[in-house]
């Protein structure tokens, strides 16, 4: 095995482990630092999140240029997303009601719960089709909610927390409507795959057979 291969196989490694310590970065920020967050504060939290979201899009591609996938790298990937969001998404619910944003608030765990259902739903429907075989790669929908989802939280987060002087200030229908967008792609995102696993599911569902009679 070569060291240029090594390297880059440990540069793939890496960009998909950074993703955990970079939120912790994040979550550190928002629950010790004085609020409102200093412009210091706020730019380091808001650059640890894009970082760890950025992350993501690069490792796999990487892995693929580099050929360098690995099943540590498979394993980790979806791993380090769901700390993202297990992370993220409850410091936004907690941002949001600690500013006096309480049906904001309320609106966000709403689709935490949506959002954390939906994987969990998912990773039940991979384990039924497991036991047939089934090939239990993402789908169209699986990709498109990453796509959405990690921009939608770095906005999100940025209209609680950004410093009210800078220039750039969102209207809160847009963080409604990008909130609402995450919400409709997770409802899509249950019903193909719950289409995809249906007959395996189905098969799963029907009664095992009992005794043919009485002894």
């Amino acid at each position: 095995m070569s060291n240029s291969y090594k390297n880059k196989f440990y540069f793939v490694q890496l960009l998909t482990c950074v993703r955990i310590p970079l939120i912790l970065v994040f979550l550190a920020v928002n629950l010790f630092a004085d609020k409102p967050l200093s412009q210091l504060w706020f730019t380091i939290a808001f650059t640890a999140m894009i970082l760890s979201a950025v992350t993501d899009l690069f490792d796999g591609y990487f892995a693929r240029r580099f050929q360098v996938v690995s099943r540590m790298g498979a394993y980790m990937d979806p791993l380090t997303d769901k700390v993202f969001y297990l992370t993220t998404f409850p410091t936004l619910v907690y941002l949001a009601g600690l500013a006096g944003q309480y049906r904001h608030a309320g609106l966000l765990l709403g689709l935490a719960i949506l959002f954390l259902m939906r994987d969990q739903w998912v990773s039940f429907l991979r384990s039924i089709g497991a036991l047939y075989a089934v090939d239990a790669k993402a789908n169209w929908s699986g990709k498109a909610r990453t796509i959405i989802s990690f921009p939608a939280i770095c906005t999100i987060y940025y209209y609680l927390q950004a410093p009210q002087h800078w220039w750039l200030q969102l209207h809160p229908i847009i963080i409604y409507t990008v909130e609402i967008a995450s919400m409709i792609i997770n409802l899509v995102s249950i019903w193909v795959y719950t289409a995809y696993y249906w007959p395996w599911l189905k098969k799963e569902l029907r009664p095992p057979n009992g005794p043919s009679g009485p002894e």
